[in-house]
C-alpha cells in the first residue's frame, strides 16, 4: 500500500469504528436507559417506546441507505460520510446530556427516540460510503483486501464500547454508574467525533467519482435509476437474496445470537459470557482480512457462499456442543427428563417479543414463556377445551393460570405458579441456574482450563463463518453496481440484509424456541436464510473480482454463458 492508500483505509475505518461504537452504546446500556427514560410510564406506553427504540436501531437503517446513498451518488462519497458521522456523533453526545423522564417527563422519551432514529439513519449511510470510498481507491485485484479493513470495524466498535463501559463502571462503581456514570461513554463520543471529522477532512474525493463528474456521466436520479430500472433493480435483488440475506443471519448468529444463547439459554453469567465472546472475536478478527485477501485470488462468491453453507450444515451440532460444554448439568437434564405442556385448543400463540416487554396472558403462553426462559425443552399436547394449561414434569403436574380470569389475583397466581414450577423442576433433576457445572471465568485470562478453552474454540468456529461471509462482502457489493449509482445501489440491500434479516434474528429465534419447546429450533431461522442465499447465489450471482470500477459497462472476465448486468 502507498501512504495515501493507508490514509484512506485508516480514515474510513476509524470513522466507521466510531459510528459502530456510538450505535452499540445504546444496546449495551439498554437496561439502564430503559430505567431512566421509559420505566416511569404505564406498561402500554413503555412498550410503545421500547418498540420504537428497537425499530430505530434496525428497521430504519435501509431508509438511511436510501437518503444518504442518493446524496453520495449526487454530491460525492467524502462529503456524505462526513454528514453521517456528524449526525451519529452529535446524536450520541446529546443522549449523554439528555434529561431523564423524571426531569422533563415524556419529552425525554420522545427526544431519545428521535435521536435513535437519527443514529439508525446515519448508520444506514455510513457503511456504503466507507466501503465505496475505499473500493474506489483500491488498485485492481486488491479491492477485497483493502475493503476487508472496513469489515473489521463493527467488531472493533463493539470492543471499544464494551471497554469504555467496563472501565467507567469499574472506576465509578455500580451505584454511581447507574445513577449518572452511564452518560460518560455517550459524552466521550464528542471527542471521537472531533478526531474522525478532522481525519476525514484531509481526504480527497474518490478517483472513480471524480472521473464520473469530470465526464458528466453522473446520475440525475440515483434512486430511480438504481431501483426503478429493472436492469439495476434485479442486481439489487440478487445482492439482497444472493449475498446479504445469508451474510446478515450468519453474522448475527456468530456474534450476537451466540452471546444471547450462552447468557440467556445456558445461564452463563454476563461477565463470563462476554469474555468468551470477546476471546473468540480477538482470535478470529484476522479472518476478515484473510478472506478479503483470499477473495482477490479466488473470488468473492465461493468464499461467501461456502461460509453460508458451512454455517447451515454445522449450526445444530456446534450449538449442542456449546450446551454440553457450558452447562453440562442442564444438558444432561434436557436429555433425560421429559416435560409436557397440555393446553386447550387456541390457548397457545406465537410469542414474538422483540423488545422483551410484551406481557402474555393465556395460561399456555405463560407456561411456555416460563419454560423457555428457564431453557427447559418440552413437548406440547392438546387438552380439553376451557381448561387451564398444565405443565407435566416427571411425575409432577403444575397448573398454570390465565391473567384475565385471575383478575386482581394475577400477581399472586403468577408467584404461586413460578414457585411450584421451580420446585417440580428441581425435584425432577433440573439444576438451578447457578449450578456448579456452569462455566465461570475468574479473570480475563482464565482461558487455559479445558471448559473455557473448548467453548472459545467452538465460538471461534462460529466467528470464522462470520469472517468468511463478511470479509469479502464490501468488495462484492461495490463491484455489482456502476459508479453513477454505486453508493445507492449497494447500501439498500446491505442494510436490509443486516438490519432486517439479521437484526430480527434474536427475537425471532427466541419466539421459535418458545413456540416449539426446543432450545435449538430457533437455529432454523439463520439456516433457512443461509441455504436460500446459497441456492440463489449459485444460480444468479456473478463473480465480480475482475471487474473494472472505472469501466461504465462493468465488463468482467466472462465465464461461459455469462451476460453482464449492465
Amino acid at each position: 500500500m502507498t501512504a495515501g492508500e493507508k490514509k484512506v483505509i485508516f480514515a474510513s475505518s476509524l470513522g466507521t469504528v466510531f459510528e459502530w461504537y456510538d450505535f452499540y452504546l445504546y444496546g449495551s446500556l439498554a437496561v439502564i436507559i430503559g430505567a431512566k427514560f421509559f420505566s416511569q410510564f404505564d406498561p402500554n406506553t413503555r412498550n410503545i417506546f421500547a418498540l420504537l427504540a428497537f425499530a430505530a436501531g434496525f428497521l430504519v437503517r435501509p431508509f438511511g441507505a436510501l437518503v444518504f446513498g442518493r446524496l453520495g451518488d449526487l454530491v460525492g462519497r467524502k462529503y456524505t460520510f462526513l454528514v453521517t458521522i456528524l449526525i451519529m456523533g452529535t446524536s450520541t453526545f446529546i443522549v449523554g446530556i439528555l434529561p431523564t423522564s423524571d426531569q422533563i417527563g415524556i419529552s425525554a422519551a420522545v427526544i431519545l427516540i428521535i435521536l435513535r432514529l437519527l443514529q439508525g439513519l446515519a448508520l444506514g449511510g455510513e457503511y456504503g460510503g466507507a466501503a465505496t470510498y475505499v473500493a474506489e481507491h483500491a488498485p485492481q485485484g486488491r479491492r477485497g483486501f483493502y475493503t476487508s479493513w472496513i469489515q473489521t470495524t463493527a467488531t472493533l466498535g463493539l470492543f471499544l464500547s464494551l471497554l469504555v463501559i467496563l472501565f467507567t463502571r469499574t472506576a465509578l462503581g455500580e451505584a454511581a454508574f447507574a445513577d449518572w456514570g452511564w452518560r460518560i461513554p455517550f459524552l466521550l463520543s464528542i471527542v471521537l467525533l472531533g478526531i474522525s471529522v478532522w481525519i476525514r477532512l484531509q481526504l480527497q474525493e474518490s478517483p472513480a467519482f471524480q472521473k464520473m463528474k469530470a465526464e458528466g456521466t453522473g446520475s440525475k436520479a440515483p434512486l430511480t435509476e438504481a431501483f426503478g430500472q429493472w436492469k439495476n433493480a434485479k442486481i439489487a435483488l440478487i445482492a439482497l437474496f444472493g449475498l446479504t440475506m445469508g451474510q446478515g443471519v450468519v453474522w448475527y448468529t456468530g456474534q450476537f445470537y451466540a452471546l444471547f444463547f450462552i447468557q440467556s439459554i445456558l445461564k452463563v453469567d454476563g461477565y463470563t459470557a462476554n469474555l468468551l465472546i470477546a476471546w473468540s472475536l480477538i482470535l478470529g478478527t484476522g479472518g476478515f482480512i484473510f478472506f478479503g485477501w483470499l477473495s482477490d485470488k479466488i473470488g468473492r462468491k465461493p468464499i461467501i457462499l461456502l461460509g453460508c453453507a458451512l454455517a447451515a450444515l454445522t449450526y445444530f451440532p456446534l450449538f449442542q456442543m456449546l450446551t454440553r460444554e457450558a452447562n453440562p448439568a442442564l444438558y444432561a437434564a434436557q436429555q433425560n427428563i421429559p416435560v409436557r405442556v397440555v393446553a386447550a385448543p387456541g390457548d397457545c400463540h406465537f410469542q414474538f417479543n422483540p423488545t422483551g416487554t410484551v406481557t402474555f396472558t393465556t395460561s399456555c403462553d405463560i407456561a411456555k414463556a416460563a419454560l423457555a426462559g428457564l431453557s427447559i425443552p418440552y413437548t406440547q399436547e392438546t387438552g380439553p377445551a376451557g381448561h387451564v394449561a398444565t405443565v407435566h414434569v416427571g411425575n409432577s403436574v403444575v397448573n398454570s393460570f390465565d391473567v384475565t380470569q385471575a383478575g386482581a389475583g394475577a400477581a399472586a397466581a403468577r408467584a404461586t405458579f413460578t414457585r411450584e414450577l421451580s420446585a417440580a423442576l428441581t425435584a425432577a433433576g433440573f439444576p438451578p441456574a447457578a449450578n456448579p457445572s456452569v462455566v465461570k471465568m475468574a479473570h480475563p485470562f482464565d482461558i487455559f482450563r479445558e471448559q473455557p478453552a473448548v467453548i472459545i474454540g467452538i465460538l471461534f468456529i462460529l466467528v470464522i463463518y462470520v469472517t468468511m461471509v463478511y470479509g469479502p462482502i464490501a468488495a462484492a457489493l461495490v463491484e455489482l453496481f456502476p459508479t453513477r449509482i454505486r453508493y445507492t445501489g449497494m447500501s439498500l440491500p446491505y442494510h436490509i440484509g443486516n438490519g432486517w434479516f439479521g437484526g430480527l434474528l434474536p427475537a425471532t429465534t427466541f419466539a421459535l424456541i418458545a413456540a416449539t419447546g426446543d432450545i435449538y429450533f430457533g437455529l432454523w431461522y439463520p439456516i433457512i436464510f443461509a441455504v436460500a442465499t446459497v441456492v440463489i447465489g449459485v444460480i444468479f450471482l456473478p463473480e465480480t473480482k475482475d471487474r473494472d470500477l472505472f469501466a461504465d459497462d462493468h465488463a468482467p472476465t466472462r465465464a461461459p454463458g455469462y451476460r453482464p448486468a449492465e
